[in-house]
């Protein structure tokens, strides 16, 4: 053990100090709870609670009560973690980390601006970003394993909703059903060959040193989630990007080239190498996507239009039409759009497409819409799709017959809750516990903290 720590656990077993020297400065540090053998720093709290802050994680009271007392529940949790030898995967802690902070530097402007926000160097803020993960993740596998053997059966749901007051039911909103018949005109090889001309020239500027590749990016990329930062993607994984992209940007090792051009489904690209670590890069983009000829999308409308006539004459129907859909996942469902976040065929008017829930608003059950134009969310490539609602379900209060998923998904979740509210209340129990003097005089959350 470290000089360091057995002076610490003295003081905080014998004395009942709360400062002691924190770090090689001599900067006075305070803690505010110890918990088992682990201590709860104020610096720890505060920057805890800047974390939410920035986040937008709402605090329910005083933060110098609501903070430390979530922080006492996390090392209850890791303690558990210890016992159980739970583990984070580094490179799932590394991918995390990343995205925060790119989504960081997005957010606030720049890697500079960044610092400043935090108090922290990138290097120190990314230190931390991978402690509050992999520590996150622990928690999580945690509960997992705790309520891995939560079941609902259909009479332990019905109980449950029967029980439930009348003025708790949840509202369900508007929902509807609809299915989808999609066409994709060719993109004019005129088109494709105008964007790789463009592409070699901006290759040809980075080249040459008359331009930089982020500025462009900037310019001209059309990602709209990298374009405002330079085209930067942040480090990823192989399989983090389309095989195609991966083959290309893995095998870049110099940062001052730029690669070949390359097709995806997304459009074409060129990529420049910033960083490699180990198995993950950095890198920038740019992507350019041809455009199908207005002449295509209006023939495509037409014929479409002409189709939907020959359904309303009932000479076949939509579902017999939706044999003939570019789109595989709906036309191999007869049409039927599933909800990803669900995996059923309902939809609040919010988890639409824009352009599909625009065309639905007005629409009742078995009416076939007007062909229009959209952007299909896989490839963000124009398309030409018409509707059908199948089903029109009003807002209403739930029920167990019209909304079973809704219900035993609130069981599932209120069972869960219950096994963890007892597992937290047991180890609040039976672990050492002290609050300090200024942290106690809180009304917290759980009970059985002060001893």
């Amino acid at each position: 053990m470290k000089i360091k720590s057995i002076i610490l656990l003295g003081i905080l077993l014998l004395s009942g100090a709360v400062y002691v020297s924190a770090n090689t400065d001599n900067v006075a540090e305070e803690v505010a709870w110890v918990v088992g053998d682990q201590p709860i720093w104020k610096s720890e709290i505060e920057e805890a609670y800047q974390n939410m802050r920035y986040e937008g994680v709402p605090v329910a009271g005083d933060p110098y009560c609501v903070v430390p007392e979530q922080l006492a529940i996390e090392k209850l949790y890791l303690h558990q973690a210890e016992m159980d030898t739970i583990e984070i995967p580094d490179a799932m802690v590394f991918q995390n980390v990343e995205q925060m902070l790119n989504g960081y530097i997005m957010n606030l402007g720049s890697k500079e601006k960044v610092e400043q926000y935090f108090n922290k160097s990138i290097p120190a803020l990314r230190e931390s970003l991978r402690e509050m993960v992999r520590n996150r993740g622990r928690v999580q596998e945690v509960q997992r394993n705790l309520t891995k053997d939560v079941k609902a059966t259909p009479a332990a749901v019905r109980r449950f909703f029967e029980k439930i007051p009348t003025d708790s039911v949840p509202w369900v909103p508007l929902q509807v059903e609809t299915q989808i018949l999609t066409v994709a005109p060719a993109v004019p090889r005129e088109a494709v060959e105008d964007v790789k001309a463009r592409l070699r020239n901006f290759t040809e500027q980075v080249n040459k040193g008359e331009s930089q590749f982020s500025t462009l990016a900037i310019l001209y990329s059309e990602d709209p989630g990298s374009a405002a930062r330079g085209g930067e993607l942040g480090f990823s994984g192989r399989a983090e990007f389309v095989p195609e992209f991966s083959a290309v940007a893995f095998n870049l090792n110099d940062p001052k080239k730029v690669s070949k051009i390359v097709e995806t489904q997304y459009g074409f690209h060129i990529i420049q190498l910033i960083e490699k670590r180990g198995d993950r890069i950095n890198v920038r983009h740019i992507l350019l996507k041809p455009k199908v000829a207005e002449k295509d999308l209006t023939e495509a409308v037409n014929r479409m239009d002409s189709l939907r006539s020959d359904i309303l004459d009932k000479k076949f129907t939509f579902e017999d039409a939706v044999f003939f859909s570019q789109d595989k996942t709906t036309r191999n469902n007869k049409g039927h759009m599933v909800n990803e976040n669900t995996g059923s065929t309902r939809f609040q008017m919010s988890e639409l497409p824009q352009e599909v829930a625009k065309h639905v608003a007005d629409m009742e059950p078995g009416d076939i819409s007007e062909p229009f134009i959209m952007t299909d969310p896989k490839t963000n490539h124009e398309i030409v799709a018409m509707v059908k609602l199948t089903s029109r379900i009003p807002g209403h209060k739930a029920n167990i017959s019209d909304d079973f998923q809704l219900v035993k998904s609130m069981y599932e979740n209120s069972r869960r809750q219950e096994i963890l509210n007892d597992w937290l209340a047991n180890k609040i129990k039976n672990t050492y516990i002290r609050i300090e003097d200024g942290w106690r005089n809180c009304d917290f959350k759980n009970k059985g903290w002060i001893k």
